[in-house]
Formats: structure tokens, sequence, C-alpha cells
């Protein structure tokens, strides 16, 4: 797999990264040790150098899940994870915090949780607006000069956060949302991030499987997959949602692929500063996502799906409390 400059921190990293979030939670019953590991290692024998953790994943665990990966790959990898968003006693709640005191203290627990000496991409996960983005991210610059973080970067934030960010410190990532299904953050977010000379990492680029191609207005999801609760998953939408991925199906099968790997394709063909993070808990996905990267899709395939895909998509990307932080 070719690698893309990761902004301008002079580092590369593979065409396709693997977002390690649904190994912990959100998507079902954490993954055991054993599958981590297999999973893991499927993606660095494909090609893929980028991991994506953060501290919020499964309370920690997740950091502490790919610890052992990490550290038996060290060189071959470029690690990224995320402080901010700070879990509560209450499975549905938490607390942004980004003031200068937590943003040291996150980054030591997470170089303990994941056993590095250095973060190489340390993200601030949601934005507390109570703490002005200049002073969180003087101490994000404080790590860089400490030696404990090379680079940092922003998740769903927007322009004008972006550019006082930049000021203070080069920012090399921004995360956001972006798929066929999630097009409006990066509408605003890209000329931004160019002018910048910041990559902007794409999360749930499957739009959280909508785009997989394997769901029906009837899949059932269990109380553990946080999916139940998004609007664009619930009953009222999920039938009409579903509808522009009929487009990916056809395209898929022009080009012995699966929709999927069209969908990864499509986020591909949008630019080489794009960096998509797909993850699964299964080897065999791993190798599939990553055939994406040898697509080539069509003037004609990519004006079809920018058609099926207009406006079709309804609901909002999280529920009300979710959506109070992104954009900030």
């Amino acid at each position: 797999m070719r690698k893309i400059a990761l902004g301008r921190s002079g580092m590369e990293v593979s065409r396709l990264g693997f977002g390690c979030m649904g190994l912990a939670e959100f998507y079902g019953a954490p993954a055991s040790q054993e599958q981590v590991d297999e999973v893991l290692t499927a993606a660095l024998e494909a090609g893929i150098t980028h991991f994506d953790t953060a501290d919020m994943y499964g309370r920690g665990l997740n950091e502490e899940q790919i610890s052992g990966f990490v550290n038996a790959h060290r060189k071959e990898i470029v690690l990224a994870t995320k402080f901010g968003a700070v879990r509560t006693d209450n499975p549905a709640d938490r607390v942004i915090d980004n003031s200068p005191d937590y943003v040291m203290r996150a980054c030591e627990t997470s170089l303990k949780r994941l056993g590095v000496e250095v973060i190489d991409l340390y993200y601030m996960h949601r934005r507390n607006t109570d703490t002005p983005i200049e002073e969180s991210v003087g101490a994000m610059a404080e790590l860089v000069r400490e030696g404990k973080v090379r680079h940092i970067g922003l998740s769903e934030m927007n322009a004008d956060t972006l550019r006082r960010a930049h000021a203070v410190h080069p920012i090399t990532a921004l995360q956001s949302e972006f798929s066929l299904s999630t097009q409006d953050v990066a509408g605003e977010m890209l000329p931004v991030c160019r002018e910048l000379g910041v990559t902007y990492v794409a999360y749930s680029p499957l739009g959280r499987g909508l785009l997989s191609g394997t769901y029906t207005p009837d899949t059932e999801m269990e109380d553990s997959d946080f999916r139940k609760y998004l609007p664009r998953f619930d009953k009222d939408r999920l039938a009409e949602n579903l509808k522009p991925v009929d487009v990916l199906k056809d395209i898929a099968v022009a080009h012995e692929a699966s929709p999927a790997q069209i969908a990864l394709a499509w986020v591909l063909a949008q630019g080489d500063d794009i960096l998509p993070i797909p993850g699964t808990t299964k080897p065999e996905r791993v190798w599939a996502n990553a055939g994406a990267a040898d697509l080539t899709l069509s003037k004609d395939d990519l004006d079809r799906l920018a058609q099926a895909f207009e406006g079709a998509i309804t609901g909002d990307r999280y529920p009300p409390m979710g959506m109070e932080s992104v954009g900030l």
C-alpha cells in the first residue's frame, strides 16, 4: 500500500489507517485480546501503518488492548490517540475537559496505558468552549516540547477553531466524520485544511456500516450497539437512508468489488490529503478494506454516487447530547 504525507509533519502514513474504537465497545461486546491481535496483525500485513485510538474508548480499555501490538511493532506504526471526552459513571454521559492541567494528566495516563514514550499524533477529541483553544493547544505544544507528543491534531472542530489553534502550534490533522452519507463537515473544513496543510482524517468512512450493503430496513441491533440510538438508524429513517445504497451496490458489481470497497474508494478519490480510518474486528474485512486502495472510480461512477446521495440521508449523526459537542 502506498503512503501519503501526514500534514506537514514530515511523517508518512499508509493510504488507509485503522480505527481501533470498535475493538473496545460501541458495536457490541469488547473483542478478546486474541481477536485484537489478529485483526491488528492483519492490518499491518495489509500495509496499514496508522492506528487510531482514544482514551475514552472503553474507558481506557482500547489503549490497553492495542499496547502489546503497538510495542511489538513500534517502529512501523504511526500511533494516534485523543483526550478531552471524559467518561462518567453514567454510560450515556461524558464531560469535556480541555483545561491545560487535564491535557497534561491525560497524556501521562495514555502514555502509561499504551506503554510508549511518545505519541505520534495527539488529538483534542472534543472541545469545551469554557477553555480558550489557545490555552489547550498551548498545553499540547508543551507536550511536544517535552518529547511526549510528536504532532497534534483536533477532532470535530470548526474552521475558526482550527485557524486559532494553528496560530499557536502547527496542527497536523483534523479528524471528523466523512463518507458518502456524511459530506457536510468536509465541505466546510477541507478548504481550510488544504490552505493550512492539515490532513483530513475521515472516521466512519463506511457510514457506521450504512454503506456496507449488509443492512436492511429490518436489521435489529443489540442494546450494546450504539447505532441503535443514532437518529440515522432508527426505524423511521433507516429504510429511506438505505435507498441510495442500491446505486453503490450496482457500481460494486461492475467493479467486481463490495459496496464497502466502493464507498472507501469514493473517499480516497476525494484527495490524497484525506486519510480514511475504517475499523473492524474481522481480519478478512481488513484485507477487503485495504483492497479499496487499488480501485479507481470513473467519472461516471462518481457522478452517479453524487446524484444518489445528494440530500438523501436524513437524521443527525449523533443524539442531541453528541451533536452539542461537534463543530465547536
